[in-house]
């Protein structure tokens, strides 16, 4: 027992939050794209998940960005989760770049979610 607890205390004190420069996506956008291309609401939480992953990516590979980006999970400011569509990381072995992109990379996917600013940076959640 005590040695289980020792593998968790030191996973802790490894772990580092790491930020990602993202557009944010909720779950209600995540949710109606999905839906307006023909699948059914979702019955379990299950069904909702896999929904949300497959819009985003959906969402990823209609604007072009889907081979230099990453759908992740960020925590707000304010408190709030919410998935996003991340560019770029402060953690290298994320394999995204460590910088914010140029506008060219991120127009599209900026044009299709109707955001009028480049990604911004957000913390793991």
């Amino acid at each position: 027992m005590s040695g289980s607890i020792y593998v968790l205390i030191l996973s802790f004190s490894n772990f580092t939050m790491v930020k990602y420069c993202a557009y944010l996506l909720g779950e209600r956008w995540l949710l109606e794209r999905s839906l307006e291309s023909g699948r059914e609401p979702p019955k379990s939480r299950a069904e909702k998940l896999e929904m949300m992953i497959v819009a985003a990516r959906s969402a990823r590979q209609d604007t072009g960005v889907y081979n230099y980006t990453k759908f992740r999970q960020v925590k707000t400011g304010q408190g709030k989760i919410f998935w996003c569509v991340a560019f770029a990381s402060d953690d290298p072995h994320e394999g995204l770049p460590t910088s914010a992109p140029p506008e060219e990379k991120y127009k599209a996917l900026k044009e299709l979610l109707q955001r009028k600013g480049p990604p911004r940076w957000f913390r793991s959640s």
